[in-house]
C-alpha cells in the first residue's frame, strides 16, 4: 500500500479492536437487559400463582357456604312450617308422623350446620395461609424490585460507558485509511465483533488454526494485511 505507514495503521487497528472488543461485549448485555428483566417479572408473577389458587380456594368455600346457608335458611323455613300444621291433625298417627318428618328435618338442618362450621374453619385456615403468602410475596416483591433495579441501574452504566468509547472511537478512525477501516469494519461486522487478531504460539488468536512460518514472516515485512487463511481475521503480531 503506497504511502501508507501500515505499521503505524496496525497500530491504531489494534487500539480500535480493543475499543470494539469492549464495545461488542456492552452492547449484548445491553441488549439482553429487557430479556432479564422479563425473566425476574415472570419469576415473581410465578410465584404468585400459590396466592391466587388460595384466593380462588377461598372464594370457592364462601360460595359452599353461602349455599349451605340458604339451605339452611330453607330447612328451617320448612320445620316451622311442619310444626305449624301439627295442631291441625285429627289422629294420634298424623300427629306422630309429622313430629318424625320435623325430627328428621330438624336432623339434616343439624348436618347442615355441621358443614357450615367446617366451612368457617376451612375458611379460617385458607386465611392464615393468604396472610402468609402475602407476608412472603412482599419478602419476594423487594427482592424482585432490588434485582430489576440493579439490571436497570447497570444498563445505564453500559451506556455511560458505550458513550465514552464512542468518543474514543471517534478519536482513532481518523489516522486509519479509509479503505483499511473498510476491510476492518467488514470483518468485525461478520466475525462477532472481532476483526483483528494477535498470532500466538504460530496460531491465530481467533479461530486458533495453525499459522505458517512464512506468513508470520509477511506479517512482520508490513507490507500488506495478512488474513487468516481459515476465519479471515486480520493477523498481527504483538511487538
Amino acid at each position: 500500500m503506497p504511502n501508507i505507514d501500515l505499521k503505524t495503521q496496525m497500530i491504531s487497528l489494534v487500539k480500535l479492536q480493543e475499543l470494539d472488543s469492549e464495545i461488542h461485549v456492552l452492547e449484548n448485555e445491553k441488549a439482553a437487559s429487557p430479556q432479564k428483566i422479563k425473566t425476574l417479572e415472570d419469576a415473581f408473577e410465578f410465584k404468585k400463582q400459590d396466592l391466587v389458587v388460595l384466593e380462588n380456594k377461598s372464594l370457592d368455600l364462601q360460595k359452599q357456604r353461602k349455599e349451605k346457608e340458604l339451605e339452611l335458611a330453607t330447612n328451617a323455613e320448612g320445620v316451622k312450617k311442619l310444626s305449624g300444621q301439627l295442631f291441625s291433625l285429627k289422629t294420634n298417627k298424623e300427629f306422630q308422623l309429622m313430629q318424625q318428618q320435623i325430627a328428621d328435618a330438624k336432623a339434616d338442618g343439624a348436618v347442615i350446620e355441621e358443614k357450615i362450621l367446617i366451612f368457617f374453619e376451612e375458611a379460617d385456615k385458607i386465611k392464615a395461609q393468604i396472610d402468609l403468602k402475602n407476608l412472603e410475596l412482599k419478602g419476594e416483591e423487594n427482592i424482585f424490585s432490588q434485582q430489576k433495579k440493579l439490571v436497570e441501574s447497570r444498563n445505564e452504566e453500559i451506556k455511560g460507558r458505550l458513550s465514552q468509547l464512542d468518543a474514543q472511537r471517534k478519536q482513532i478512525i481518523p489516522d486509519i485509511d479509509q479503505k483499511i477501516l473498510q476491510v476492518y469494519e467488514r470483518i468485525l461486522h461478520s466475525r462477532d465483533g472481532l476483526a483483528m487478531v494477535a498470532v500466538k504460539d504460530n496460531s491465530c488468536g481467533g479461530c486458533h488454526m495453525l499459522v505458517p512460518p512464512q506468513v508470520i514472516n509477511l506479517i512482520r515485512m508490513y507490507e500488506r494485511i495478512i488474513t487468516c487463511e481459515v476465519c479471515n481475521r486480520i493477523l498481527y503480531i504483538k511487538e
